[in-house]
């Protein structure tokens, strides 16, 4: 049996420590998640990508070649569209391929490189619940643009906090200055004169 193990070490089955491992990982995912994942990629995407049998597995081959991924990210641009060639392939290292086209994309549309999942959780099926983070993340990020390229429910992602850059001209950061001086209250004049702190009780 030892034997077997290692034989299959790579795509077989995981023994052991990686199985707890593995286990835990699975455990992340989410089917409700998924739900709202597959509505909003098909909605984004139209018909012609069709829908997943449903469950992990289902939501796994659904992606595995990279295709509908491509279709989802190139639908979230308004002009030249990130990938440019979207083929269906047998091959793994052109499904992988495809897959890697999706992060560059996602990453140049803002998705942080915390939020994106690797090419083999998916295409190994290592951590599906990573490949849902990634998505999740960019579905809020379509929300949160507003670019009107984002066809899902309003309620199914949160908004992103945006860092809201100002340009404010020095009289402008003057008076702010002077309601902040105000709010926290002025020391103009004041002393520590007829203060009673750490002055000792009498007992008459």
């Amino acid at each position: 049996m030892a034997t077997k193990g290692v034989g299959m070490a790579n795509k077989g089955p995981a023994f052991g420590m990686s199985r707890h491992v593995q286990d835990k990982i699975d455990s992340k995912y989410d089917p409700e998640l998924e739900l709202i994942l597959v509505e909003w990629i098909s909605r984004q995407c139209g018909a012609g990508v069709g829908k997943p049998d449903a469950g992990k597995l289902g939501f796994q081959a659904w992606l595995k070649d990279g295709c509908v991924l491509s279709e989802l990210i190139n639908s979230l641009f308004t002009g030249d569209k990130p990938v440019k060639k979207i083929q269906s392939s047998t091959a793994a290292f052109k499904q992988m391929e495809q897959i890697s086209q999706f992060l560059n994309a996602s990453e140049k549309y803002g998705v942080t490189k915390t939020d994106m999942f690797q090419t083999v959780d998916l295409w190994e099926g290592k951590d599906l619940a990573a490949v849902q983070r990634t998505l999740s993340a960019l579905g809020s990020l379509a929300f949160t643009k507003d670019e009107g390229t984002y066809k899902g429910d309003p309620n199914w992602f949160f908004k992103k906090s945006q860092e809201n850059k100002r340009d404010f001209s020095d009289d402008q950061l003057k008076a702010g200055k002077n309601v902040i001086g105000l709010q926290m209250g002025s020391n103009k004049g004041a002393s520590q004169e007829g203060m009673s702190y750490g002055r000792s009780r009498q007992i008459l």
